[in-house]
């Protein structure tokens, strides 16, 4: 897809197609109040008509309206003008981008982005535009024999700015958005590829890729060979029933001085969870592929941060591992001594993903972080907290938090924070070692995280659950892309773009 930013008025634009907002009950905006006028009135006979009522997401095509040098007009309907939110707006994009895409409308030019969102300027509506038109037209069919693409799909977008003013803020917008969507595209494409093909060393091959297309990236890997020599016990452990060797991923943007401390991201890559001895229930363990949702969020992230070559260091961490049953797997009632030397009574080898990264977070700790931001896909009790809309995080320091937070709101990547207050560390206790890996029914996404506290001590750190957002099930199944918008806004704040300048 093309995406540009331009200033002009409706009736000059010769396009395949203008697409232009109406707002109930049949009230045209005012970039559509030209084009009738123009017209003649054409476009406001018709809604007399009720061909068009205005409701969110109604679309009426149009051929060659007298007057207008564009083959087709596009009327979009936008519902009420002061019930217009965030939601809604991408909503009205995605529904358009449909339309646009099946009606072999190859080009179009929009007047969509000048639909007054509430407390959302020119640069946030051209950026979401373009997040959202990618992610709408994203199909996984690398593995399809018969690809089924539209006869003559959507090639190149025009968003429209009101004024010439605002050009360089929407090209910003523009490039910024699809920096983002590249990212997501990419963590959409790892964790949709089948376990028997996306293994931990597929996740390593796929990070180094990335490093032959960005000058700032450098990739290393880390075998079980060293793992071992390094103590990582525990990591091992988990993958010691599989096949495929486990394998962590590191991924260095250099963007920042040599003596800049590194922000680290560090993302769980159980690459199938089948839960090991404490085997899952066959019902939707297919979609147990996503269990390295965290490591394809970083590794899109990391492609994200590469177009946009934020001038900060950046240290991507894919855990890759597999959790099978095996005569050589780990079992409940094991006791592992982690890297860090703490030890870890298994009381359920299905809450593998903590184990593993464990001893990630402690292997980290010799870059020296600025901070470290853990991402999994780890407790389904996170999805019985914040269903499939907002991921969950848990920090040691306020100040991060309180920064990802605000990220969440900027991207329109929700998430939102539980307590990790020491009382619930008494859950994790164990007779047998210094803790166990399982806390109980009650809190389980905060005992889970009350786990990996405990592997923190040394930097500032922050836990995202992204169960319920990685993925979605049902007859739509794949990945979301998220948290790439969330965390790929976190570092640009980090590197001082202003996005409202």
């Amino acid at each position: 897809m093309e995406f540009s930013v331009k200033s002009g008025s409706p009736e000059k634009q010769r396009s395949a197609c203008i697409v232009v907002g109406v707002f109930e009950p049949r009230r045209l905006t005012s970039v559509a109040e030209q084009l009738d006028e123009i017209s003649e009135g054409y476009i406001s006979n018709l809604l007399r008509r009720g061909d068009l009522e205005g409701k969110p997401g109604q679309m009426l095509l149009l051929h060659h309206i007298p007057n207008i040098l564009s083959e087709r007009v596009l009327l979009v309907g936008c519902g009420k003008e002061r019930e217009l939110d965030e939601r809604q707006y991408k909503q009205i994009i995605s529904k358009t981008i449909k339309t646009l895409n099946e009606t072999g409308s190859m080009e179009a030019v929009s007047f969509l982005t000048e639909l007054h969102v509430k407390g959302r300027d020119i640069y946030w509506k051209v950026r979401q535009a373009v997040e959202t038109t990618q992610d709408t037209l994203y199909t996984f069919m690398q593995l399809k024999t018969k690809k089924g693409e539209p006869r003559r799909p959507l090639r190149k977008i025009v968003f429209n700015v009101p004024t010439r003013r605002e050009l360089p803020v929407g090209e910003r917008a523009v490039d910024h958005g699809l920096a983002i969507a590249n990212g997501m595209k990419t963590t959409k494409d790892v964790a949709n590829m089948p376990p028997n093909i996306c293994n931990a060393k597929y996740l390593l091959e796929q990070a180094q890729l990335l490093e032959k297309q960005f000058d700032s990236l450098e990739v290393e890997a880390i075998g079980e060979k060293k793992m071992a020599e390094l103590g990582m016990n525990s990591y091992l452990a988990v993958g010691r029933g599989s096949a495929n060797e486990s394998i962590m991923t590191i991924m260095h943007h250099k963007g920042g001085p040599d003596d800049q401390a590194p922000i680290v991201l560090v993302g769980k890559g159980l690459t199938f969870d089948s839960g090991g001895i404490s085997i899952k229930p066959s019902e939707a363990m297919d979609e147990m592929k996503y269990d390295m949702g965290g490591a394809a969020g970083v590794i899109g992230t990391m492609h994200s941060i590469a177009c946009m070559n934020l001038p900060i260091n950046i240290i991507g961490v894919l855990a890759g591992c597999e959790n099978m049953p095996d005569a050589d797997a780990y079992r409940p009632g094991d006791v592992l001594t982690t890297m860090s030397g703490q030890t870890v009574e298994v009381l359920n080898t299905d809450a593998e993903g903590r184990l593993v990264l464990c001893d990630a977070l402690t292997y980290v700790e010799r870059f020296e972080p600025e901070l470290v931001i853990d991402v999994a896909t780890l407790t389904g009790a996170c999805i019985i907290a914040l269903g499939a809309h907002a991921s969950g995080v848990m920090s040691n320091h306020n100040p991060l938090a309180h920064e990802l937070l605000n990220a969440s709101e900027q991207s329109g990547d929700k998430a939102w924070r539980l307590p990790l207050w020491d009382e619930y560390q008494e859950q994790l206790e164990s007779p047998f070692a210094d803790m166990t890996n399982l806390g109980g029914r009650a809190a389980g996404t905060i005992t889970a995280a009350c786990f990996l506290s405990r592997f923190t001590k040394k930097y500032n750190w922050a836990h995202m659950d992204i169960a319920g957002t990685a993925w979605k099930s049902g007859k739509n199944k794949g990945a979301t892309g998220r948290p790439v918008p969330m965390l790929s806004q976190f570092l640009m704040n980090r590197a001082g773009l202003e996005a409202e300048d």
